[in-house]
Protein backbone atom coordinates (compact mmCIF):
# COMPACT_ATOMS: atom_id res chain seq x y z
CA UNK A 1 0.00 0.00 0.00
CA UNK A 2 1.28 3.78 -1.03
CA UNK A 3 1.00 6.39 1.34
CA UNK A 4 0.38 10.21 0.13
CA UNK A 5 3.68 10.64 -1.00
CA UNK A 6 4.21 7.48 -3.23
CA UNK A 7 6.64 5.77 -1.06
CA UNK A 8 6.00 2.13 0.24
CA UNK A 9 4.59 2.14 3.72
CA UNK A 10 7.39 0.23 6.54
CA UNK A 11 6.28 -3.66 7.10
CA UNK A 12 4.76 -3.36 10.41
CA UNK A 13 6.87 -4.86 12.81
CA UNK A 14 6.30 -8.74 13.13
CA UNK A 15 7.28 -9.90 16.80
CA UNK A 16 7.71 -13.99 17.26
CA UNK A 17 6.71 -15.94 19.75
CA UNK A 18 10.28 -17.09 20.46
CA UNK A 19 11.88 -13.25 20.58
CA UNK A 20 11.96 -10.75 23.42
CA UNK A 21 10.28 -12.17 26.47
CA UNK A 22 9.61 -15.65 24.49
CA UNK A 23 13.37 -16.49 24.98
CA UNK A 24 12.74 -16.34 28.38
CA UNK A 25 9.99 -18.31 28.83
CA UNK A 26 11.19 -20.82 26.45
CA UNK A 27 14.32 -21.03 29.05
CA UNK A 28 12.21 -21.33 32.41
CA UNK A 29 10.17 -24.27 30.00
CA UNK A 30 13.79 -26.24 29.22
CA UNK A 31 14.91 -25.88 32.63
CA UNK A 32 11.83 -27.81 34.28
CA UNK A 33 11.69 -30.37 30.80
CA UNK A 34 15.34 -31.22 32.12
CA UNK A 35 14.55 -30.83 36.03
CA UNK A 36 10.95 -33.12 35.71
CA UNK A 37 13.01 -35.53 33.39
CA UNK A 38 15.85 -36.18 35.92
CA UNK A 39 13.10 -36.60 38.22
CA UNK A 40 11.07 -38.74 37.34
CA UNK A 41 14.30 -40.83 35.68
CA UNK A 42 15.38 -41.26 38.65
CA UNK A 43 12.20 -41.94 40.62
CA UNK A 44 11.44 -44.88 38.14
CA UNK A 45 14.68 -46.42 38.36
CA UNK A 46 15.00 -46.61 41.97
CA UNK A 47 11.91 -46.33 43.99
CA UNK A 48 8.84 -47.18 41.41
CA UNK A 49 6.97 -49.35 43.37
CA UNK A 50 6.81 -46.62 46.61
CA UNK A 51 4.58 -44.65 44.49
CA UNK A 52 4.26 -45.50 40.82
CA UNK A 53 1.29 -42.78 40.39
CA UNK A 54 3.02 -40.00 41.48
CA UNK A 55 6.42 -41.03 39.75
CA UNK A 56 4.40 -41.66 36.26
CA UNK A 57 2.76 -38.34 36.28
CA UNK A 58 5.84 -36.85 36.93
CA UNK A 59 7.34 -38.21 33.81
CA UNK A 60 3.86 -37.26 32.03
CA UNK A 61 4.68 -33.52 33.03
CA UNK A 62 8.08 -33.97 31.97
CA UNK A 63 6.75 -34.80 28.24
CA UNK A 64 4.31 -31.96 28.27
CA UNK A 65 7.55 -29.30 29.51
CA UNK A 66 9.60 -31.21 26.50
CA UNK A 67 6.90 -30.42 24.30
CA UNK A 68 6.32 -26.95 25.52
CA UNK A 69 9.66 -26.11 25.10
CA UNK A 70 10.09 -27.37 21.27
CA UNK A 71 6.89 -26.05 20.73
CA UNK A 72 7.14 -22.51 21.77
CA UNK A 73 10.60 -22.75 20.01
CA UNK A 74 9.61 -23.32 16.53
CA UNK A 75 7.97 -20.83 14.17
CA UNK A 76 4.78 -21.36 12.11
CA UNK A 77 1.12 -21.54 13.01
CA UNK A 78 0.85 -25.37 13.46
CA UNK A 79 3.65 -25.09 16.29
CA UNK A 80 1.95 -22.29 17.58
CA UNK A 81 -0.97 -24.54 18.63
CA UNK A 82 1.19 -27.36 19.19
CA UNK A 83 2.16 -24.66 22.05
CA UNK A 84 -1.27 -23.71 22.87
CA UNK A 85 -2.46 -27.37 23.45
CA UNK A 86 0.69 -28.16 25.37
CA UNK A 87 0.72 -25.38 28.01
CA UNK A 88 -2.87 -25.60 28.10
CA UNK A 89 -2.61 -29.84 29.05
CA UNK A 90 0.00 -28.27 31.51
CA UNK A 91 -2.35 -25.93 33.32
CA UNK A 92 -4.96 -28.59 33.63
CA UNK A 93 -2.72 -30.88 35.08
CA UNK A 94 -0.99 -29.00 37.46
CA UNK A 95 -4.82 -27.89 38.55
CA UNK A 96 -6.01 -31.08 38.62
CA UNK A 97 -3.25 -33.06 40.43
CA UNK A 98 -2.89 -29.87 42.63
CA UNK A 99 -6.67 -30.35 43.91
CA UNK A 100 -6.09 -34.36 44.22
CA UNK A 101 -3.33 -34.26 45.88
CA UNK A 102 -4.37 -31.83 48.63
CA UNK A 103 -7.84 -33.67 48.86
CA UNK A 104 -6.40 -37.10 48.86
CA UNK A 105 -2.28 -36.88 50.41
CA UNK A 106 -2.76 -40.72 50.97
CA UNK A 107 -2.88 -40.98 46.77
CA UNK A 108 0.80 -38.59 46.64
CA UNK A 109 3.22 -40.31 49.25
CA UNK A 110 5.67 -38.82 47.44
CA UNK A 111 5.25 -35.52 45.10
CA UNK A 112 5.14 -34.98 41.72
CA UNK A 113 6.34 -31.45 40.20
CA UNK A 114 2.68 -30.71 40.09
CA UNK A 115 1.68 -31.91 43.61
CA UNK A 116 -0.05 -29.01 45.84
CA UNK A 117 0.01 -26.85 42.51
CA UNK A 118 3.55 -26.70 42.19
CA UNK A 119 4.16 -25.93 45.89
CA UNK A 120 7.82 -27.89 45.63
CA UNK A 121 8.54 -25.78 42.86
CA UNK A 122 7.69 -22.43 43.99
CA UNK A 123 4.29 -22.84 42.66
CA UNK A 124 6.09 -22.07 39.22
CA UNK A 125 4.04 -24.46 37.81
CA UNK A 126 1.29 -22.88 38.44
CA UNK A 127 1.91 -19.43 37.66
CA UNK A 128 3.85 -20.93 34.14
CA UNK A 129 1.42 -22.05 32.35
CA UNK A 130 -0.82 -18.85 32.66
CA UNK A 131 1.85 -17.03 31.58
CA UNK A 132 2.91 -18.95 28.72
CA UNK A 133 -0.96 -18.79 27.46
CA UNK A 134 -1.18 -15.03 27.60
CA UNK A 135 2.48 -14.96 25.77
CA UNK A 136 0.69 -16.85 23.39
CA UNK A 137 -1.92 -15.40 22.51
CA UNK A 138 -0.39 -11.53 22.66
CA UNK A 139 1.80 -13.57 19.75
CA UNK A 140 -1.17 -15.35 17.88
CA UNK A 141 -0.81 -15.97 14.25
CA UNK A 142 -2.77 -13.52 12.26
CA UNK A 143 -2.59 -10.66 15.48
CA UNK A 144 -2.15 -7.44 13.91
CA UNK A 145 0.41 -5.17 15.37
CA UNK A 146 -0.24 -1.58 15.07
CA UNK A 147 2.98 0.32 14.46
CA UNK A 148 4.14 3.31 16.10
CA UNK A 149 3.47 6.75 15.06
CA UNK A 150 4.12 9.70 15.54
CA UNK A 151 1.37 11.99 16.79
CA UNK A 152 0.61 15.84 15.02
CA UNK A 153 -0.27 18.22 17.08
CA UNK A 154 -3.63 19.45 17.39
CA UNK A 155 -5.38 21.73 14.70
CA UNK A 156 -4.59 25.59 16.01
Amino acid sequence: MNNPTGDKAPAAPTRHRNSGPGRLLIAVYGVFALAATARAAFQIGTKFAEAPLAYLLSAFAAGVYLLATVSLAMPGKRWFWISVGAVGLELVGVLTVGLFSLLDPAAFPSDTVWSLFGRGYGFVPLLLPVLGLWWLYLNRPGRVTQPTTERSSPPA
